[in-house]
């Protein structure tokens, strides 16, 4: 246990230390708060999860200042954490047809009780949008010791002058545009739809598609001579479907691929050089290829979509390197308690969801590199969750003795010169306050 802790508050320390004096302390506090689980028991309230760690009130009210007030942003903390990840040995990038991925989505911390909140965002069980807290997450995922891990690289907030989240999804995709690798491609699930791809300028993705998708040929069908001429191509439907009690049978594929992989037996239909519905042949066109992908694990193939030629075992390999990005929101909400928030001001609002996404990938990551800890004599062969890890840490108070860098520390303000008790106050007789 005492390694746990150790390890764990020596990632701490290495990310906040480089932040100026007195808010890399303070943030030290509140992030371990976070990864300890204290949050959980105190329903999401900030106050008494940093209480239960033991620190003293005064500590208390300087984390919840430096969230509020400190001169920090995510942006100081997201490449700080990727510098310390990327430089251990056990930090590897997958790569597919000379590619790595890099995984791209949307998530939300719901509202429903702030009245102000000026984004949305679906909420599942109630079937509807509700005030949240809209993030942008930009990833690059690679493995620790044999398991998908992703790294956040970006988060992009809402824009205050167009705070929906179709707005969102433009500065989002922009912002993988600006940033892209060579090497890299974006991962994007079905939220995001081709047309917004093409408007930013993205020569590289892989998107998932709906069942229904249809698309064109960007070459002419033949002329039959009669009527006028032809000015779209064939229709492509890349998976049956029922309408109205018949079926419609899928286009055939311009390519079939079977491979094997750990004991499984797959398949991958591909078509290529497609355009989408409304547009019309032409040579300036912009064309991708589509892949449906049987896997035996699954009722439904993926069906899948991208600019560049792939392989199918690329297709598939790309896609599944998503599905990490999914773990960050989970174990910042769900995990650590952070899904329930209380704090109202502006710029909080907006920290504090940004600084629990950095907390749940802290703690996957944490969990992937240490021992898995059992959570009974009956857990006989434990997994290296972020769960198990945060459960492990519950009710451990932050570890004073600790030897922390000289440059975490708190920062001793001049006070001397000014009035203290009763002169200090700004109140005078028959003037207003502040």
């Amino acid at each position: 246990m005492s390694e746990i802790i150790s390890q764990t508050i020596a990632v701490l320390a290495a990310l906040t230390e480089p932040l100026k004096l007195g808010t890399n302390l303070a943030l030290l506090h509140l992030l371990w708060a976070m990864i300890s689980g204290t949050l959980l028991p105190s329903r999401g309230a900030l106050f008494p999860a940093l209480q239960a760690t033991g620190l003293l009130p005064a500590a208390v009210r300087r984390s919840w200042a430096a969230l509020r007030f400190g001169s920090w942003q995510i942006s100081d903390l997201l490449p700080a954490w990727e510098r310390h990840v990327t430089t251990q040995k056990e930090w590897q990038r997958p790569i597919y047809d000379g590619y790595r991925p890099q995984a791209v989505d949307i998530t939300g911390f719901w509202r429903p009780a702030w009245k102000g909140c000026p984004t949305k965002h679906f909420f599942a069980p109630a079937g509807k949008a509700l005030p949240a807290v809209v993030l942008g997450l930009i990833a690059r995922v690679g493995r620790v010791k044999g398991q998908r891990v992703a790294l956040l690289t970006d988060l992009v907030r809402s824009d205050p002058a167009a705070p929906t989240e179709t707005a969102l999804c433009k500065r989002l995709l922009r912002q993988v545009a600006q940033g892209l690798a060579k090497d890299e491609i974006p991962v994007l699930d079905a939220g995001f739809k081709i047309e917004a791809l093409q408007e930013v300028g993205l020569e590289r993705y892989l998107l998932r598609l709906a069942k229904n998708f249809t698309a064109r040929r960007n070459t002419l069908p033949a002329y039959k001579g009669k009527g006028r001429k032809p000015e779209y191509g064939e229709l492509v439907r890349p998976l049956a479907r029922r309408r109205r009690g018949k079926t419609i049978p899928a286009t055939p594929p311009d390519k079939v691929e079977h491979w094997h992989e750990q004991g499984v037996d797959l398949r991958a239909e591909i078509w290529h050089d497609l355009v989408l519905p409304d547009v019309k042949v032409a040579a300036e066109a912009k064309t991708f290829h589509v892949a449906a992908v049987y896997d035996p694990c699954f009722k439904e193939p993926w069906l899948l979509a991208s600019p560049v030629a792939l392989s199918g075992p690329a297709w598939r390999g790309l896609y599944r390197d998503r599905w990490p990005i999914e773990q960050v929101p989970l174990a910042a909400k769900q995990m650590i308690g952070a899904g329930r928030q209380f704090v109202s001001a502006p710029e909080s609002c907006q920290r504090l969801p940004e600084l629990s996404l950095l907390a749940g990938m802290i703690l996957t990551y944490l969990a992937a590199i240490l021992p898995a800890i059992p959570t009974g004599f009956g857990d006989r062969h434990p997994k290296p969750t972020p769960g198990r890890l945060r459960r492990a840490l519950a009710g451990t108070p932050f570890p004073e003795s600790y030897p922390l860098p000289t440059r975490l520390r708190k920062k001793e303000s001049v006070v001397a010169h000014l009035p203290k008790g009763i002169l200090g106050h700004r109140r005078q007789k028959g003037v207003a306050g502040p």
